[in-house]
């Protein structure tokens, strides 16, 4: 058969393929990460059918979908609120680094990995999923409650950290010296703090730039700058993700709403790609010897992202209920643990399939989290001798009204904070 026409039936049947499966998680209700992840275990390396033909493509693919995931979620905040939210909110970026960076970092030592090994493995545990919490957020009808803004907080916070975290992973990963990791970590400080000055002081000017009433030319010019400055953040070692997500928060306003709503179906069909990718490339042998290491990291993460959750919402004078809201939301992590577990698989290949389950559990895990850590944790408090009455009033936790299934209750109300889309800087 010609390359050109398996490659065509190959890539047909990976596409039609990831329509039914996420179609069948909608329809259940759950993400459908795990999902593609096991479609490209089962045609990958070791797999059912190996896919030869389309593998340049999907590859290609791959790199796409990482940068649209970045450039997305970019056009999500302006420069200003990044700002904001590092002032107000860095102590719970700090604990949330500490609590879910470290299990990583000790999982990676424990198993004789070495230093580069345990940086990757630490991102992989510290980052949540920024996509699956805000899907799980809305199906809850949790947008307007009290604790949702902790929580983007904390997303946010991760998001910005990434921008420097990238970078000294790429680094580390290359190999480079303490020099020239330093002088990597500088070029991305100095770029972060490039564009957001540039986004805060001349933002209008960066999105008129690229502005235009069609559709078509303001995809060509959105899609067109945001590879351009990956592929230079990349040629520089800043990676290429954090190249789109600044293109993303330089864009704002109605071009930002607009870039939006035209790139989420490229973004959604090629990080889909990109996540059977990260599968086809791991084998599916691998998988067993590292799934109780994988079972531990996802019962150790997810009581420390259950209490990061907890501790910032306290921080911010949510209630006892909001709190537990908090902590279990947090839990999922997704598509950037996969991200830079793809990065470190060239140093460390056991990362991959140990990282492929961890998200695999976590996916899962945080989604029932999200919707049963507040009611078990309030059973299992008001069953506990010497708990304070005070925190249950009539069986309440922390305000004088009783909430309803997938609302805020006493913790919803006047001071419930609407998540709007950014708008241009002043």
């Amino acid at each position: 058969m010609h390359d050109t026409t398996a490659m065509l039936i190959e890539l047909g049947a990976i596409i039609l393929a990831l329509g039914l499966l996420g179609r069948f998680a909608g329809r259940v209700g759950f993400s459908p990460i795990p999902l593609y992840l096991l479609a490209g275990l089962a045609f990958g390396q070791g797999g059912i059918l190996p896919l030869r033909a389309s593998e340049e493509f999907v590859a290609t693919g791959a790199e796409i979908g990482v940068i649209l995931l970045l450039l997305l979620l970019g056009l999500e905040y302006s420069a200003s609120e990044l700002v904001t939210t590092l002032k107000t909110q860095y102590p719970s970026g700090a604990v949330d680094f500490v609590l879910n960076a470290a299990p990583g970092a000790a999982m990676a030592f424990l198993l004789g990995w070495g230093p580069v090994a345990a940086v990757a493995l630490a991102g992989v545990t510290w980052i949540s999923s920024s996509g699956v919490i805000a899907k799980v957020l809305g199906d809850l009808g949790r947008l307007g409650n009290r604790e949702t803004p902790v929580i983007l907080g904390v997303l946010v916070l991760e998001d910005l950290a990434m921008a420097v975290y990238l970078p000294i992973l790429t680094a580390l990963l290359a190999g480079v010296g303490l020099a020239g990791g330093a002088v990597t970590l500088l070029i991305s400080l100095g770029t972060v703090g490039a564009v957001l000055y540039v986004a805060l002081r001349h933002g209008r000017l960066v999105s008129r730039a690229v502005s235009s009433d069609s559709a078509e030319l303001l995809l060509l010019a959105v899609l067109g700058l945001t590879l351009l400055v990956a592929g230079l953040a990349q040629q520089l070692h800043v990676s290429a993700a954090v190249g789109a997500f600044l293109v993303g928060i330089a864009l704002s306003g109605e071009v930002a709403e607009g870039a939006s709503s035209l790139l989420t179906p490229l973004r959604d069909l090629f990080a889909a790609v990109f996540f059977v990718f990260f599968g086809l490339h791991t084998d599916p042998a691998a998988i067993p010897p590292v799934l109780l290491p994988a079972l531990a990291l996802a019962a150790v993460t997810t009581a420390t992202k259950i209490a990061t959750g907890y501790w910032a919402a306290r921080r911010a004078g949510i209630g006892a209920r909001g709190r537990w809201r908090a902590g279990g939301t947090l839990v999922a992590r997704g598509e950037f643990s996969i991200v830079i577990a793809g990065l470190a698989v060239g140093a460390e290949p056991r990362i991959g399939p140990l990282a492929t389950a961890y998200v695999l559990i976590l996916v899962i895990l945080g989604t029932l989290a999200a919707r049963w850590t507040e009611p078990l944790a309030r059973r299992a408090l008001v069953r506990a001798p010497g708990c304070p009455d005070r925190l249950f009033p009539g069986g309440r936790l922390g305000g004088t009204l009783a909430s309803t299934p997938g609302t805020g209750g006493a913790d919803q109300g006047k001071n419930s904070v609407q998540v709007d889309r950014k708008e241009a800087p002043a």
